[in-house]
């Protein structure tokens, strides 16, 4: 699935990072991803292989008949209900816990589950609710996967996402390479990322009027038939820049109309208490793409040219395929309205409801001051610090691998301290991360303070996206997350371009400082102007009619 944007962090500016490094250093970006690069794609390649096999095992023997009937009862599970009344099989069995959590229970044949069950019954008769009213076991990082549909999803989301990033990084020494202008290279990063904040509402409306599963094997097809042709072309000769600029238009639009129904499936395929870690993991597994992508197109591209890289991507939408095809979704929730209409009601509910609109406020603050670091990352590396694109590489893959660590830590933070109080924790914390890095006097000391600028930064976005979905009844979910995504898609460039001219002038690291003291002194004035902007996001639920 191309992703133009974080999930539910997604980022939305990824990749014009990657071309902007392109831009700087043509052939450094391949070197980039084969040698910089390397040590941190080792690493996260590592994880990737563990992750992987926990799907394996946690996955098989799961029924797909009965798995979406038992996932309903567990979501429709009163907040006093115990575990035996969602559970009958389980009276059976006489199942309890005593003090020391040891689980009288025949045995589960998978020592996995048979671990989880004994620690998440424990948890869920200390731990009752959570800020929504659900009962909600402590999770582990890997808990959504699970779940086999969501787990399918993610595994071929990830599948997917290594091949868009391949393809990014080749599209953008491509065009670098033909034109011999960095003009033209920021002309592509452009047509990928703007239809997200053009088109985004439009694709939120039909996720919530349309049938989903096949809205995403539409725009999944048409991404694999634009990536099918940029592959032709590369293979019988060089595609113009203008014909390479229309094909990533193209596709970026066809993604920011099936990304927001994306963003929707996840309450549909794990229960409320999973939710937080299910966004978590799918931005996880987008930053992982985001470096062992690169990393595989500068061996690719290095071995067989661009058309290889082009044609892998291709071939990477059959995850998705595979993954869609199992899916089980509710019918859509169309009530007649033209998709004006549908926009202008979703609008109208997000202003409404307190939570909501709590959210609304800060996304517009984080990415117009904060997100911008992230495309500024090269001007770091090759200005201040007089490095290359290896000194790039560096810095992109400590802000992922600081991403990942937030991403696997984020669901078992907020069911333990609630979703309000880790997203504030990390919205004060990115101001100061974001000062250190600026005045961080070495290359290496400033990869451990972008480490945890990504991690801070990833821990508010996917906030961000949590808080909202679980927020957003079923019949509006996609229009909230589509408007979030349109504010990411309008504010990240602007401010990006913003910041990067006054760097020209006064000075990258001056720059960065004074975005993070302006970022502090918003939340200072917030807390003034609006006291009650916090607990906003625990009042109630507004109705929509």
């Amino acid at each position: 699935m191309r992703r133009t944007l974080v999930d539910p962090f997604t980022t939305i500016v990824s990749p014009s990072v990657t071309r902007v490094t392109t831009a700087s250093s043509p052939a450094g970006t391949v070197g980039a991803g084969g040698g910089g690069g390397g040590a941190g794609a080792v690493v996260v390649v590592g994880a990737t292989v563990v992750v992987v096999a926990a799907i394996v095992v946690v996955v098989e023997d799961r029924d797909p008949a009965t798995e979406l009937e038992v996932e309903r009862m567990e979501s429709a599970r009163p907040p006093s209900a115990s575990v035996d009344a969602v559970h009958p099989a389980s009276s059976t069995v006489a199942a309890t816990i005593d003090d020391t959590m040891t689980l009288r229970a025949p045995l589960d044949p998978c020592p996995i589950r048979r671990s989880c069950h004994a620690r998440n019954v424990a948890t869920e008769r200390r731990h009752p609710t959570t800020e929504y009213g659900h009962p909600v076991p402590l999770p582990t990082p890997l808990r959504p996967l699970r779940h086999r549909r969501f787990a399918l999803l993610w595994f071929g989301a990830f599948v997917s996402n290594i091949g868009t990033w391949m393809e990014t990084v080749g599209v953008g020494i491509l065009v670098t390479e033909t034109t011999g202008r960095a003009t033209w290279t920021g002309v592509v990063a452009a047509a990928g990322f703007v239809p997200a904040a053009i088109l985004g509402p439009v694709g939120g409306a039909l996720a919530d009027r349309l049938e989903r599963r096949r809205l995403l094997l539409i725009t999944t097809t048409l991404q694999t038939v634009f990536a099918g042709i940029l592959t032709v072309l590369a293979t019988t000769g060089t595609p113009s820049p203008w014909v390479v600029t229309f094909l990533v238009l193209a596709a970026g639009c066809t993604s920011a109309i099936g990304f927001p129904t994306y963003q929707t499936l996840l309450p549909d395929l794990v229960p409320p208490e999973d939710v937080i870690g299910a966004v978590a993991l799918s931005s996880a597994q987008w930053n992982l793409g985001r470096v062992i992508g690169p990393a595989i197109a500068g061996i690719v591209i290095g071995l067989g040219g661009y058309s290889w890289a082009f044609g892998l991507n291709t071939l990477s939408f059959g995850a998705v395929f595979v993954a869609i095809a199992v899916l089980a979704l509710p019918p859509p929730h169309h009530d007649g309205t033209s998709i004006l209409a549908a926009i202008r009601s979703g609008m109208a509910y997000t202003r409404r409801d307190p939570g909501l609109r709590a959210v609304m406020i800060l996304v517009v603050l984080n990415s117009f001051l904060a997100a911008p670091f992230i495309a500024l990352v090269p001007a770091m590396a090759i200005k201040v610090f007089g490095k290359g694109a290896a000194a790039t590489s560096f810095l992109v893959t400590a802000q992922g691998i600081g991403a990942v660590t937030m991403a696997l830590s984020l669901g078992a933070l907020a069911a333990r301290w609630g979703s309000r109080r880790t997203l504030f924790v990390m919205l004060w914390g990115l101001p100061l991360a974001l000062a250190a890095y600026a005045v961080m006097p070495a290359l290496w000391a400033s990869g451990l303070a972008i480490f945890v600028v990504g991690l801070l930064y990833l821990g508010a976005l996917s906030s961000f996206m949590s808080i909202a979905q679980l927020r957003a009844p079923a019949k509006v979910r996609g229009r909230v997350l589509s408007l979030i995504t349109m504010a990411l898609g309008a504010l990240y460039p602007l401010g990006s371009i913003l910041q990067g001219s006054l760097a020209d002038r006064i000075g990258l690291r001056q720059v960065t400082l004074l975005a993070g003291a302006a970022m502090l002194v918003a939340l200072v004035l917030l807390r003034i102007a609006q006291p009650r902007l916090a607990a906003a996001i625990d009042e109630p639920i507004a109705d929509y009619d």
